[in-house]
């Protein structure tokens, strides 16, 4: 009888084998810290315009090279479930406002890091998060102050390339003011007058070749596709738009056919040539100049499409066939068909041209105010696309930002010390013992200008003490200057380096969020992982010849 072994006494004792737990400030506590803690430090590098880049390769082998934590983060797959909390704040903050996503996550860091500090000193937790809760409130009502000017037209170009400027300077330092105007530009012709963007009416477009000042925006749509037939551009287009391929219908019914003698093969043949040639005719005659299609072309139907004078372009996506069928307002129809004039969609020119050495095949719009825009970003190598292309995305949240609430905070660091500047006082103020929670706080808001003036090479301390002075004399504005020898600091409102208010906002909500609900957690239980046995040993080679080539291992399978 097999013998049987009690378990250990307690809470091991309710769960299955494998359970693991953490329970108590030790276990649970300083580990779910300490893990934020790093996930923070990994991203704050890569803070601010001089932040460096990260190589992240994930687990297709593709290779990113950028300093966007949003994308760093989503690559990483963070496993651990404490920094995952954190993970999920910045990646809310990236659909709240598309921008933000590492002050989310260095203020979070630091946030964890100060409880820590309290923790030791003997405040209970729940102390730290009434303080922390507080203070947020506190944070929110204060950054209202902090508001120093607002977009007032947001059609005007120039005005929208100064706003932009700051979130891709961030992502391309130095390439910021020829960026920017091209993302303006690209979102104030799809900025309608009745005031609602829409993120997607800014397509980008990636071709190798040239230089990043090479890059320029279009009206309309750009594929990196060549168009099939032998037509390759038409003014004044016309365009039907089939979600199938261009083909013949296969019938759903199979039938056989008996054939007795070659006339009626050559006929049975024909009959089809025939069939697809009045389709092809009858789509032409519906007045349709460009066919473009969601699936392949057969060769027999680019054959009268090319007799006819139809241009075939294919896409093999679904997203953009969609979107192309928004831009020239066609509808996408199913079958093989003759669209009738309210389903053909319109377009001034469709063109086929090369960039560099990659054909596209161009919609293009006369009108300014197109329903889509397309940024062509030209660059030496992917990877730079890439980052290139992560700094519109940003550019273009900005704007949606912007249209949702024009108000702005000054950046480079001037607002989290105003904000800290204040919410300590505050702390000062309070009576009860989350008074030490609160200025903790207002500490955690140093984090950011310091990041900054580290990633800069410049001492951090020296140059809080120098924003502090100048906060205290009623200077609001007064931030971080990157590009001045030292900790020297600078007007943010007379150099136009602004934040829209709401990535603030955000930021910091979410931030204290993710820190309050790792902080509440005092136990973790972790169920044994569900999977199969494991793989068997690897053995020998089955194919031994004699006993002196002794097998690897003696173990037989299990």
């Amino acid at each position: 009888m097999a013998l049987h072994v009690p378990k250990a006494p307690g809470f091991a004792q309710m769960l299955k084998d494998g359970a693991k737990h953490y329970s108590g400030l030790e276990e649970a506590i300083f580990r779910n810290i300490k893990a934020c803690k790093e996930l923070s430090q990994t991203t704050r590098t890569a803070y601010g315009p001089n932040g460096m880049n990260k190589m992240v390769i994930n687990h297709l082998e593709k290779l990113f090279v950028t300093n966007d934590a949003a994308t760093i983060l989503r690559e990483l797959e963070v496993q651990h479930p404490a920094a995952k909390m954190i993970v999920m704040a910045s990646h809310m903050q990236e659909q709240e406002v598309g921008d933000g996503t590492n002050f989310v996550l260095v203020f979070a860091g630091a946030l964890m890091e100060q409880a820590e500090e309290l923790l030791r000193m003997g405040l209970s937790v729940s102390e730290i998060i009434e303080g922390y809760e507080q203070a947020c409130k506190k944070a929110l009502e204060i950054l209202p102050d902090c508001v120093c000017s607002s977009a007032k037209n947001l059609h005007d170009v120039n005005e929208a390339t100064s706003l932009i400027r700051t979130a891709v300077m961030s992502k391309q330092y130095g390439n910021e003011d020829f960026l920017a105007n091209l993302i303006a530009k690209a979102c104030v012709s799809v900025f309608p007058e009745s005031g609602n963007f829409n993120v997607d009416n800014v397509r980008v477009c990636k071709i190798l070749g040239c230089g990043v000042t090479a890059s320029n925006v279009l009206h309309g749509m750009v594929f990196k596709k060549e168009a099939e037939g032998d037509v390759t551009s038409v003014k004044d287009a016309k365009i039907a738009v089939f979600s199938c391929p261009f083909d013949c219908m296969v019938t759903e019914t199979k039938g056989t056919v008996l054939i007795n003698n070659a006339q009626e093969l050559m006929d049975f043949s024909k009959g089809e040539e025939d069939m697809m040639e009045a389709q092809v005719k009858a789509i032409k005659e519906a007045g349709a100049s460009v066919v473009v299609t969601g699936g392949k072309v057969a060769d027999m139907a680019l054959h009268y499409a090319n007799k006819y004078k139809l241009m075939v372009v294919r896409l093999n996506s679904k997203w953009d066939l969609r979107r192309l069928c928004k831009t020239v307002g066609a509808v996408a129809l199913p079958r093989m068909m003759a669209p009738t004039p309210e389903e053909m969609g319109h377009c001034d020119s469709v063109y086929l041209t090369e960039v560099g050495d990659t054909q596209v095949v161009v919609f293009k719009h006369e009108k300014e105010d197109g329903a889509i825009s397309t940024v062509v970003i030209r660059g030496s190598t992917d990877n730079l696309m890439d980052d290139i292309e992560r700094a519109v995305d940003d550019g273009v949240n900005t704007f949606k930002v912007l249209v949702r609430d024009k108000r702005l905070v000054p950046g480079a660091g001037a607002t989290e010390i105003e904000l800290a500047r204040q919410i300590t006082s505050y702390g000062e103020s309070c009576p009860g013992l989350e008074q030490y929670s609160i200025k903790k706080y207002g500490e955690a808001f140093e984090i950011l200008p310091r990041a900054l003036a580290e990633n800069s090479g410049v001492k951090g301390n020296e140059l809080i003490s120098k924003l502090y002075s100048a906060h205290h004399e009623g200077n609001k504005t007064m931030g971080f200057d990157i590009e001045g020898d030292g900790p020297a600091l600078k007007d943010m409102l007379e150099v136009g380096i602004l934040e829209p208010y709401l990535v603030k906002y955000w930021g910091i909500k979410l931030a204290t969020n993710a820190a309050i609900t790792v902080l509440r957690v005092d136990q973790i239980i972790m169920a044994k992982p569900a999977g199969g046995p494991s793989a068997p040993k690897q053995r020998g080679h089955w194919d031994k010849d004699g006993w002196d080539e002794a097998p690897d291992s003696f173990e037989t399978h299990h």
